[in-house]
């Protein structure tokens, strides 16, 4: 079998590195990565995969190979935050993406985009949508467009696949780093070092938390079988920021609300499972195995 050559951008993150770890278990693949290491670490590293530092924009500067698959991964991801840096947005999530989708243009091979639940999300008051929530949201949506005209256009192979609240190993902290941190592991650390849990009011939004491996499975699925279609990969199981904090136990502090506040709930991954995907994990487990291991 002839090696397959997958390069992953924001390989050096949270859901990029453990989608490099188990793309290299398969030694037929040769895995690059190309990371600007803006939330990205070295930490993250996996051995047998190949890392590249710059900007998606550099894309052809520091790619000179063609790859089988692109899994685009590498965008500013934070909601709230990026009503505070929209340039920053713009660079990474529309100049850099569009570098990615020139590439991708050059070289034909299969891209798969990871895309941005929130689109789907409730609206808030005024009926705004989830995707103009704030500049992240609206780059993402933008972008989930782009990429279906690219493929009419230039006859193009993708699947989008979009995300729901990913947790898991390696995810990014928040209490020293909260504007880039995640829900579930910045509850963790507050629960190991016995601090209050900060929710943001009215502390009833929701989200379907889906464990990293679970969404890891579901975008190699997408690369390999996915067809020009969208896929929601989602666990079951939806909480209130509230009843993640009581499955925790332990004090909550009330935040006030951010313009970006916003519920989610749970959807049905019929087309990622028809690929084959089924959820593995659930929030419940993984919380009492935090526990267990914290009050040893």
């Amino acid at each position: 079998m002839a090696q397959k050559i997958i390069l992953v951008t924001g390989g050096a993150g949270f859901i990029g590195s453990n989608l490099v770890e188990q793309l290299v278990k398969d030694k037929n693949n040769r895995v690059i990565s190309l990371d600007n290491y803006f939330t990205g670490t070295k930490d993250n590293h996996i051995s047998g995969a190949e890392y590249k530092k710059g900007h998606t924009k550099d894309i052809q500067k520091h790619i000179k190979i063609r790859p089988d698959i692109i899994y685009h991964l590498g965008e500013y991801s934070r909601v709230a935050a990026s009503l505070e840096e929209p340039s920053l947005v713009w660079d990474l999530n529309i100049a850099g993406t569009l570098g990615v989708l020139e590439f991708w243009r050059a070289h034909k091979c299969k891209l798969v985009y990871a895309g941005s639940s929130t689109k789907f999300s409730q609206g808030r008051e005024n009926d705004i949508a989830g995707k103009d929530l704030a500049p992240y949201t609206w780059a993402k949506a933008a972008n989930t467009e782009l990429i279906k005209n690219y493929s009419r256009w230039y006859g193009l192979d993708y699947s989008t696949v979009y995300f729901y609240n990913v947790y898991g190993p390696r995810e990014r902290a928040g209490q020293s780093d909260r504007a880039y941190g995640t829900v579930i592991e910045t509850f963790k650390q507050a629960y190991l070092s016995k601090k209050p849990y900060e929710v943001r009011e009215p502390g009833t939004q929701t989200r379907a938390f889906t464990h990293v491996v679970d969404t890891v499975s579901g975008l190699i699925l997408a690369g390999e079988k996915g067809e020009r279609a969208e896929y929601g990969i989602c666990a079951a199981e939806v909480y209130s920021l509230l009843d993640v904090a009581q499955m925790f136990g332990g004090e909550v502090k009330m935040l006030p609300a951010t313009k970006s506040s916003r519920s989610s709930g749970a959807i049905d991954s019929v087309a990622i499972k028809a690929l084959g995907w089924s959820q593995k994990n659930t929030l419940a487990d993984y919380i009492a195995a935090i526990k267990k291991s914290g009050n040893k």
